[in-house]
């Protein structure tokens, strides 16, 4: 009555038992990825300025000055503020200058303020009051050649 019943045998096939898996160790080439975008909300506000050494970005509206690696401006993104970036896409609007090595306007930007860019690309219906101004690499300075010896006259 109080006795345990005796197991019943398996009716399944011997499989062998795997034994598990370790994932492999991260290599240097996986942490090198690019990090996610950092996401300003539509909602969100900013008052000052924003620097970050990745992508950024914007729904919301900055007041500020905003320095990035790469910065998407979404159609409802809005800076008030210079831009400094390697890359810039605008779909939003933008009071003040940017300065970037390739900026692209699709047809939703509006931007007041001048341009500076190696590549500029402005889509039809893109809103631009400003100056387009060429990002000129800075030239290799030259070293001013030695001034030749003078001797004594005697």
């Amino acid at each position: 009555m109080f006795s345990k019943p005796a197991p019943k045998p398996d009716s399944r096939p011997n499989a062998p038992v795997s034994e598990p898996t370790l994932a492999p160790a991260t290599e240097p080439a996986a942490r090198n990825r690019a990090r996610p975008a950092s996401l300003l909300a539509q909602n969100l506000v900013v008052e000052g300025s924003i620097q970050s050494d990745s992508e950024v970005q914007i729904d919301g509206l900055v007041r500020g000055d905003v320095r990035v690696e790469r910065l998407t401006i979404g159609e409802t993104g809005r800076i008030e503020g210079q831009v400094a970036a390697e890359t810039a896409e605008v779909r939003g609007r933008v009071v003040g200058a940017i300065i970037a090595k390739q900026v692209r306007l699709f047809s939703s930007a509006c931007v007041e303020g001048d341009i500076t860019a190696e590549q500029l690309a402005i889509e039809p219906g893109a809103s631009f009051e400003g100056r387009s101004i060429k990002l000129q690499r800075p030239k290799a300075a030259v070293a001013p050649s030695p001034a030749p010896a003078t001797t004594p006259a005697t």
